[in-house]
């Protein structure tokens, strides 16, 4: 059976009803739900989708844009913006803005006081703006094993676990690959993401699947949320290999991966995180969020 060609041809018809609507001036047609005649998305996945990957769009134009294809939120976003994102009715649905980047992370003990000073002060921010979930990173290993960065990150995070409870907010810790895009970055394979959240016993601790960067560093994407998903509180797309859209043009087929996560009775969001190569980014968008309806 030629597997490729007929995931191929599965894409391709999911995109097929998008076709009359990708020229320019047409974007009203995927208008927010609720306003007559507008484009219904399933109900199923709460869509987002990361700021960064569009910062050449001024962030009102993306919002509209969001509003329109019927996303919910926006991911990655910081308290200069939040007033932005309510003023189009969105959510932030990843915080950020309390780590030092992604590399100096919770592993490493020389980071905890600021790490403690950052986040002492962010999560209370983010309780008051009405959200949720913040990020966080375990940072670069800097040639430390994997026991030595668990306990770091544990002895940092619960440090701040207790206010985060207080404000009802979750630290979420990103997975990211070491293969190609984050070298050295230790928080790099599930087991390892899984077994702090167990050290913390913490229902304000939380992992940030990327399927994208997971598919690199591990693969076997649906058995590995089937088996975790209760430890998971938010995840992100691309397309492999690239981090471009996840369209046929790539090799997971995100269909089978959205029900996957469905069925587990995920309530949290999707965020699209790829980078458009298409001159239509918003229509790259668009597609990418009508492949994860499911």
């Amino acid at each position: 059976m030629n597997t490729a060609h007929n995931r191929r041809a599965a894409i391709k018809n999911i995109l097929a009803g998008t076709a009359a609507i990708t020229t320019s001036g047409m974007l009203q047609s995927f208008a927010c739900a609720g306003e007559p005649g507008a484009y219904q998305l399933k109900g199923n996945i709460n869509h987002s989708v990361c700021r960064w990957c569009f910062n050449d769009l001024p962030l009102d134009e993306l919002c509209s844009a969001a509003r329109q294809i019927g996303l919910k939120a926006i991911d990655l976003v910081g308290p200069k913006d939040w007033d932005t994102l309510k003023k189009h009715g969105l959510d932030s649905s990843m915080c950020n803005g309390a780590e030092i980047n992604l590399t100096d992370g919770w592993n490493d003990r020389q980071f905890h006081d600021t790490l403690i000073k950052n986040y002492t002060g962010m999560i209370p921010l983010v309780a008051k703006a009405g959200y949720k979930n913040l990020i966080c990173f375990s940072g670069s290993r800097r040639g430390m094993d994997d026991e030595t960065g668990l306990r770091n990150s544990a002895e940092g995070l619960k440090k701040v676990l207790d206010l985060a409870a207080k404000h009802n907010v979750v630290l979420v810790m990103e997975l990211l690959n070491s293969k190609i895009n984050h070298k050295d970055y230790q928080c790099d394979r599930t087991a390892w993401g899984v077994e702090l959240v167990k050290m913390l016993g913490s229902e304000n601790f939380r992992l940030l699947y990327d399927i994208y960067h997971m598919q690199i560093d591990e693969g076997d994407v649906i058995h590995t949320i089937r088996e975790n998903h209760q430890y998971i509180a938010h995840y992100h797309t691309a397309g492999v290999p690239g981090r471009n859209e996840i369209d046929e043009t790539q090799e997971l087929y995100y269909p089978a991966i959205m029900n996957a996560i469905n069925a587990t009775g995920f309530k949290g969001y999707v965020a699209q995180e790829f980078i458009p190569l298409q001159s239509d980014k918003i229509a790259s968008l668009r597609k990418a969020v009508q492949i994860c309806d499911v």
